[in-house]
């Protein structure tokens, strides 16, 4: 008998559920439950892929259908999950990386006193996660996806003694739930137009609507896919995540949450083929933010957010591909895959950076570290070269794919999107170089003479982390080296997701040989700028003044300055105005009816004495009142 497909959802699931109701009494062994939940998911996982492989192609997808979900009478969602080629992909990544991570973090979070809930927050993020991925309806992933957006919160401001942590988690989910609107919307345009939330009516519905309609579905699932993979203009979240723990930027930040918005796109891609202005809108947000990314980074001297702006690039190449229909799919799949290995390497490998320089992320006070950590350098130096691109390593493979698929889109259209992935390619090169030259190479700066006796400042001895940690690196880093080539030589991925995606093909402008070489020639470049003005001159520990665009990039090119201008101000404005209208109107017209009330009965009151006398005189006066009107009508 096959294994159920719930089981990856419930044992992450069941584990946060433990962990979490059982509190205290589960500090002494939560984080080896939560280790042991995730890495069930995992074998899970593998099994279900093992079984897929041993059916054909068209028979490998699962669906299960659990329960009726929402009987309505215009509205029929059963509670279903569905595992094909793409959604098993996610489920080996989510549950294989973030396995790894799950380990590393035994080590990371040892001092820590609140170790177990981290594990059941972890545990809740996958469980979450898994759904999205598995659900076989639109409601359901967005069950998913406000589940991971719960967690993201949880994880991201977890210490929340600090104040800045309180303030990414709160930014982080307020930007999330701008783009959740987007995914609520789009799911009443579908019931509304199509009848059905279901990728399947959905799917088989959409030659038959209106491409206005599609359209509007298309660009309504872009704003949600922006929200979550910090893709501009929704992207300002993602730097300040990074002040969660180090695990946790590379479980969500890295291989997984941002992620979604990647998956979302392609999943409905049925949809996007249909409507060419919504695809539109796709490559340019992805050729947009790859750029934008790739400019914040070059100007981060914290190593974490230098590497979350190098995230918001590379989720730009996925959307990019993902934006090109069938031609850049596989490709954006791929490069999704590869970058969970080395971004998710290059993550752990800051914070095993971190654990050896008492959490200090600075890296103007680093240098010289790759002799304190040799193990750290090496897993951090092939992720590096992976997401650079240097052959044979997996970015090499994928990134370039993605760029010979956006100049086969073809015409100025192709030339511009090529183009700016070519220079993103050359842009990553440098940031990335300037990372490793920073941290690893160079004089030291974090304890010059006298230092501690000068400043009062804690003096480092930087150590390589223990192996709980560096293990978890070195499995990334081997899935750096390898996971591109396995990927694509013989197209093997492209094959396993061709029933879902449909066929791939591209139009090549040039031979590859020769995009490869200009790509690489461009990389070189990057790399050169980057040796001259970081290899061969001495590094300022205090951050110079630079260029406008240096200060720009500082500053996350006013992003933040951007959404308050255009959207924080006028909105506590229009707050301030609907408070206003609210003392002044509403309340005003409940409170006047009150006083008017209040004044009326006060005179009435004055008319209740209570001696006979008067009420006999009223009467008597009432009566005359009476007897003279009857008269006066019967005279006039």
């Amino acid at each position: 008998m096959t294994i159920p497909v719930w089981l990856t959802i419930a044992l992450p699931l069941a584990g946060a559920t433990i962990l979490l109701l059982g509190g205290r009494r589960t500090n002494g062994w939560g984080h080896l439950l939560g280790t042991a939940a995730s890495l069930g998911a995992f074998v899970v996982g593998a099994v279900l892929f093992t079984d897929m492989l041993g059916r054909d192609a068209e028979q490998r997808t699962v669906h299960e259908s659990l329960f009726s979900w929402v009987p309505v009478a215009g509205l029929q969602v059963d509670f279903g999950l569905h595992l094909d080629q793409l959604s098993m992909c996610f489920v080996l990544l989510i549950t294989g990386v973030g396995s790894l991570i799950h380990i590393y973090s035994i080590g990371y979070m040892a001092e820590d006193p609140e170790r177990r809930r981290f594990f059941a927050y972890l545990n809740l993020f996958l469980s979450a996660m898994l759904l999205l991925v598995l659900a076989d309806n639109y409601l359901g992933l967005y069950v998913g996806w406000e589940g991971v957006g719960l967690a993201s919160y949880l994880l991201i401001g977890f210490w929340q003694h600090k104040p800045s942590a309180a303030t990414a988690a709160k930014k982080a989910f307020i930007v999330n739930r701008v783009g959740d609107i987007g995914l609520a919307v789009a799911l009443m345009v579908m019931f509304a137009y199509i009848g059905s939330i279901s990728f399947e009516g959905v799917f088989a519905a959409a030659p038959n609507v209106s491409e206005g309609v599609l359209t509007a579905i298309g660009l309504l699932l872009l704003l949600a896919a922006c929200g979550k993979s910090a893709q501009v203009p929704l992207q300002s979240w993602l730097g300040d995540a990074m002040e969660g723990p180090t695990p946790v930027s590379a479980l969500i930040h890295a291989a997984t949450m941002v992620t979604a918005g990647v998956y979302l796109i392609v999943r409905s891609g049925p949809v996007f083929d249909l409507a060419p202005y919504a695809q539109l809108g796709v490559v340019i947000v992805g050729a947009v933010t790859l750029l934008f990314g790739a400019i914040v980074g070059c100007a981060k001297d914290d190593i974490k957010k230098a590497l979350a702006a190098s995230t918001m690039s590379q989720i730009g190449y996925m959307v990019l591909a993902a934006g090109l229909g069938p031609a850049g799919y596989a490709f954006a799949i791929m490069h999704l895959l590869t970058h969970g290995f080395f971004k998710a390497g290059l993550f752990l490998g800051a914070g095993s950076v971190m654990h050896g320089m008492n959490d200090e992320v600075n890296m103007r006070r680093y240098g010289g570290l790759r002799k304190a950590l040799p193990i750290t350098f090496a897993t951090f130096g092939l992720g590096y070269l992976a997401i650079i691109g240097v052959p044979p390593l997996a970015g090499f493979f994928s990134k370039d794919g993605i760029i010979e698929a956006a100049l086969g889109a073809g015409g100025v259209k192709g030339y511009l999107l090529g183009g700016a992935a070519i220079l993103g390619a050359g842009i990553t090169a440098f940031y990335m170089t300037r990372v490793m030259l920073m941290t690893f190479f160079g004089e030291k700066r974090w304890a010059p003479s006298g230092a501690s006796e000068a400043t009062g400042e804690a003096e480092f001895h930087p150590h390589e982390s223990p192996k709980v940690m560096t293990w978890p690196m070195i499995l990334l880093a081997i899935g750096s080296v390898g996971s591109g080539a396995a990927f694509a030589i013989g197209g093997t991925l492209e094959h396993w997701l061709e029933p879902v995606v449909g066929a791939h093909e591209i139009h090549h402008v040039a031979p590859v040989w020769v995009v490869t070489t200009v790509i690489l020639a461009v990389v070189a470049v990057g790399i050169a700028i980057a040796y001259r003005m970081y290899g061969k001159r001495e590094i300022p520990v205090e951050v110079p003044a630079g260029s406008v665009l240096a200060v720009a990039a500082r500053r996350d090119l006013y992003g933040d300055a951007l959404n308050e201008e255009l959207f924080m101000r006028p909105g506590q404005l229009v707050a301030r105005g609907l408070v206003e209208i609210d003392d002044e109107v509403v309340d005003g017209a409940g409170t006047g009816l009150a006083a008017l009330v209040s004044r009326s009965s006060t005179g009435l009151r004055q008319l209740q004495t209570g001696f006979a006398r008067s009420y006999a005189l009223s009467m008597l006066a009432g009566a005359l009142l009476v007897v003279g009107a009857i008269l006066a009508v019967q005279l006039w």
